[in-house]
């Protein structure tokens, strides 16, 4: 499109050289007033000001086309101008140097001085208030465009920063109620489960074991809680990690310590350890298999169960099952494995639980050893607020149409040219000589010569003109009044 328009240009201002519709200057200026269109044309964009005052000259040239591309470079300048101001002033210079390069040509000095004007008047209305108006309110919905959607991706930002702020401070909240309310029991019990350990190793030596149970447990339920609370105050992953969470020697103590309790469980991990894994991928591992066993204490105690860790091609997959078991299962929520899920989903892996066609239950979990990092959402991501929205600006395109209406201002404009020009390859304006020696001034009617070779090429001066049509160079001028022939005489070069 760089140079497609002002190659269009061109090509219209030579129109004259093959479909004249008046007296048609010399073929050189016909030629040049092309060039200097097309350049204006491509002008328009990087020097709107110069484009607008250099479209002057053409009007001192009787090239109707090349003066008509005046109009698009109007309508492309008006798009770029501002202030409205300044585009305004331009236009008024233009104007008056358009008027006064019009009257310089040579046909104005056979016309009257009022039709002169007018001429300039209607010229002044078609070739700059219609394209400028256009340029202009196209020209100002586009900033506005940009500006919505500016402040749309802002407000959007803006409500998504607000959504996760109201997250952080309902995770704090519950933080502190559950401190509250299950820190304080949670430190009685394991303070009540020391003593009641260290009572039973004197007095009752075979209930010491379930004591000491109970005393590490409850110490892992408030490590736990700890835990829980670190990730409703701060971020979805707490920062701080035990250095076994997750490897071999974690999760062989979790069968140890479910197998203690009573239930019959083995450990078959193939691979390598996970020691230098991802903390996210270390933590799901733990807490997959923790869920897993403690589920099946809870729902199928006397069932046999087996837990199955592989870690290879950069994953670790895992696997708890347990058997049928003979006692009725426990009602529950499913909320632990719905939690399992979702922080599985969070690393890229996938996770299933349900019942295999051998009975039973299973659990399993593909995690990758080193997820995608995540990101996170701050306020340095949200940009600084845009300036606020003018009144002119929302109200002005929105009562004319957001700048439609400007493109309706071309229509007429490029209905007419279309006409004239239909209208120059349509219309025949070579005359043969025996025809023009028996046309009779004040007898020949003016329709019977449009009938038969149209209205010639129309000057300025109110006569139509013909070409001859055994010689090139020679051109009969016809005027009529009162649809009578007034006058009728030869030109030559």
């Amino acid at each position: 499109m760089r140079f497609a328009l002002p190659a269009l240009a061109l090509l219209v201002g030579l129109v004259p050289l093959i479909a004249p519709l008046a007296p048609v200057p010399h073929p050189l200026m016909t030629v040049a007033t092309a060039i200097w269109i097309a350049a204006l044309v491509w002008l328009a964009p990087r020097r709107p000001q110069w484009a607008l005052l250099l479209t002057a000259p053409l009007f001192a040239v009787n090239n109707l086309w090349a003066q008509a591309v005046t109009m698009f470079v109007v309508f492309a300048a008006s798009r770029r101008i501002t202030p409205v101001r300044r585009l305004w002033a331009l236009l008024g210079v233009m104007t008056v140097l358009q008027s006064a390069f019009s009257l310089l040509q040579e046909s104005y000095r056979e016309m009257p001085v009022w039709e002169a004007l007018l001429g300039a008047v209607l010229s002044s209305v078609f070739f700059v208030l219609l394209p400028a108006v256009s340029g202009m309110l196209l020209g100002r919905r586009r900033p506005m465009v940009r500006l919505l959607q500016e402040r749309n991706e802002y407000l959007e930002r803006a409500r998504a920063l607000t959504a996760a702020s109201a997250r952080s401070d309902e995770r704090a909240h519950i933080a502190g109620e559950m401190h509250d309310m299950l820190g304080h029991r949670l430190s009685l019990i394991s303070i009540h489960a020391g003593a009641l350990e260290l009572a039973t190793a004197r007095k009752a030596p075979q209930l010491h074991e379930q004591a000491e149970l109970i005393r590490t447990t409850s110490s892992l339920a408030m490590a736990e809680l700890r835990e829980i609370l670190g990730v409703l105050r701060t971020n979805p992953e707490p920062e701080s990690l035990d250095e076994d969470t997750g490897t071999r020697s974690d999760i062989t103590a979790l069968v140890d310590s479910s197998a203690a309790a009573g239930l019959t469980v083995t450990l078959d991990w193939s691979g390598d350890d996970l020691p230098g894994a991802d903390p996210r991928t270390r933590r799901a591992v733990h807490r997959v298999v923790r869920e897993s066993l403690t589920n099946v204490h809870k729902h199928a105690p006397a069932a046999r169960a087996r837990v199955q860790v592989a870690v290879q091609n950069g994953r670790v997959r895992i696997q708890v099952l347990n058997g049928p078991s003979a006692a009725p299962p426990g009602k529950g929520t499913r909320r632990g494995l719905i939690g399992l899920e979702e922080r599985v989903g969070l690393l890229g892996g996938a996770f299933s639980a349900g019942h295999p066609p051998e009975g039973g239950f299973r659990v399993a979990a593909d995690i990758p050893v080193h997820p995608a990092p995540q990101t996170e959402q701050s306020a340095a991501e949200v940009p600084e607020v845009p300036p606020p929205l003018a009144a002119e600006i929302l109200t002005v395109p929105r009562v004319l149409g957001g700048g439609c209406l400007g493109l309706l201002a071309l229509l007429p404009i490029a209905g007419a040219l279309i006409v004239l020009l239909l209208f120059a390859f349509l219309n025949p304006t070579q005359m043969n000589a025996p025809y023009f020696d028996s046309l009779k001034v004040g007898v020949t009617a003016e329709d019977e010569v449009m009938e038969q070779f149209g209205f010639g090429q129309l000057g300025t001066d109110g006569c139509s003109r013909y070409r001859s049509s055994h010689n090139a160079d020679l051109v009969y001028k016809l005027c009529f009044r009162d649809n009578k022939l007034e006058s009728k005489e030869q030109e030559g070069p």
